[in-house]
């Protein structure tokens, strides 16, 4: 019903019907959205909302029978982003969706120009090696703490929160400042140097944050 509802809407669906055909489906491809039913067979809808967010920041609809389960979800730091509890209404549903889309879209959008809301990243994300743990404002490396500079800090996280998105220098500018940028493209090379001696293992061959040459940059993939 969900599935014939949300493509009749416009919406691409990908389904699975037990948890570990969703983890699967997860890994092979990329959303825009998860629905999440946590009464799930085989790998129960909480372990896999664990496993999403130590991954992605997509964005993840709860769907539940059970309202003390969805306070889990959303009060012990689970990292969904919404829910939505039986019986529902398509109309709603398809509202919710629209809406964790939306926002996911804002805060990328956000990001670039420094200004409008934002919607709250996982508080720990993981990139190969590097952990980046937003709460505590905490870098580290293989368990080993990397010590950054604010705006040092504030590049990262940019990167890291958007993890597909190509910046250009004046949007890093905007969004770190958050001045009006004038052409001075030395003081982002110098923040993106020392950054990258810190972080990388081959500071020359840079493998988190690439370089695309007369565009910007972008987070390395792994």
């Amino acid at each position: 019903m969900i599935t014939d509802y949300l493509t009749k809407e416009g919406f691409q669906i990908v389904q699975a019907f037990d948890g570990e055909e969703a983890m699967l489906t997860f890994r092979q491809r990329s959303f825009d959205v998860i629905l999440l039913d946590l009464m799930l067979p085989k790998r129960n809808g909480m372990d896999l909302l664990k496993i999403i967010r130590e991954e992605s920041i997509v964005p993840v609809l709860i769907i539940s029978a059970k309202d003390g389960d969805v306070e889990k979800a959303l009060g012990l730091g689970f990292g969904a982003d919404d829910y939505i509890v039986k019986p529902f209404s398509m109309i709603e549903l398809s509202a919710r969706v629209k809406a964790a889309i939306r926002r996911a879209t804002q805060y990328t959008a956000d990001a670039g120009t420094g200004t409008g809301e934002t919607v709250v990243p996982p508080s720990v994300i993981r990139v190969h090696e590097l952990t980046l743990d937003i709460e505590n404002i905490q870098v580290t490396k293989q368990g080993q703490e990397i010590k950054l500079t604010a705006k040092e800090w504030h590049i990262l996280k940019l990167f890291f929160t958007n993890p597909k998105k190509v910046f250009t220098k004046e949007q890093i500018y905007r969004s770190v400042w958050n001045d009006e940028y004038y052409g001075d493209e030395n003081i982002i090379n110098v923040h993106m140097s020392r950054l990258r001696e810190k972080i990388e293992d081959n500071p020359s061959s840079p493998q988190y944050i690439k370089t695309l040459w007369g565009i910007g940059y972008k987070l390395g993939e792994f």
